[in-house]
């Protein structure tokens, strides 16, 4: 994802992200850059079910029409394949509909850029992927990125966030601080998944030609077609 940031007209973002347990959902007005509205319940599973939901109670305490949203955002990923589909599907459907842009913001940048903004120095998103690994991304002080999305072990990533001296924000913080106790001072935060209202920032700034609403796992799913198992086609 290119995560050029630019200065939009006024415009009425609905952000959505179903890439943890949490079901979150924001409306941001670009006009004073305020978040009118949000609700990030933590579900489990269900996003499918419940999206739709709580998409309309963020609509209710906004109050905003639906009709008004000029702008959907949804996080792309990485994180829960089930999740990450049931948001990015559904905030196409909407956008189709409703015939507004749909921009995708990846889980990474959503976290790091944020962060590196507010703290002036790099920092490095990094959830923990399991499997002793891990997903990174570091984001560097103007909001560029110094290293893309991609996996690695715990130790490659505590090896790249010494070389780089940033700062760490993520799940996986611990995981690095416990293979270089160094880290431990530089985690700034120990979330699974960005806040809302940062994904409805940044999705009210990209622009959609260079951000399109498609999943981005790092990994590949576990369940996969089996081959060699196909059954012929019946014959009349």
């Amino acid at each position: 994802m290119a995560c050029r940031i630019g200065r939009t007209a006024n415009v009425l973002t609905l952000a959505i992200d179903c890439s943890a347990i949490h079901c979150a959902v924001a409306v941001h007005a670009s006009d004073g850059d305020r978040i009118l509205g949000e609700q990030c319940p933590a579900i489990g599973r269900g996003h499918a079910e419940q999206l739709p939901g709580i998409l309309q109670s963020v609509l209710d305490a906004a109050g905003v029409e639906l009709s008004a949203i000029e702008r959907i955002g949804v996080t792309v990923g990485p994180g829960s394949f089930a999740g990450i589909r049931v948001g990015v599907a559904f905030a196409r459907g909407l956008a189709l509909t409703l015939g507004i842009p749909c921009v995708g913001v990846g889980s990474l940048e959503a976290m790091a850029i944020p962060a590196a903004l507010t703290s002036a120095r790099p920092v490095m998103a990094v959830l923990d992927a399991r499997r002793d690994r891990v997903w990174t991304l570091v984001a560097a002080a103007d909001s560029s990125i110094l290293e893309p999305g991609c996996e690695l072990t715990p130790e490659a990533a505590a090896r790249l966030a010494a070389d780089v001296g940033c700062d760490i924000v993520g799940s996986g913080g611990p995981l690095l601080a416990a293979i270089d106790p160094g880290l431990a001072d530089r985690h700034i935060g120990n979330r699974i998944a960005p806040d809302i209202a940062e994904v409805a920032r940044l999705a009210a700034r990209l622009d959609p030609a260079d951000n399109p609403p498609e999943p981005r796992y790092l990994r590949e799913a576990d369940a996969k077609p089996q081959t060699g198992f196909a059954l012929p086609h019946a014959t009349v």
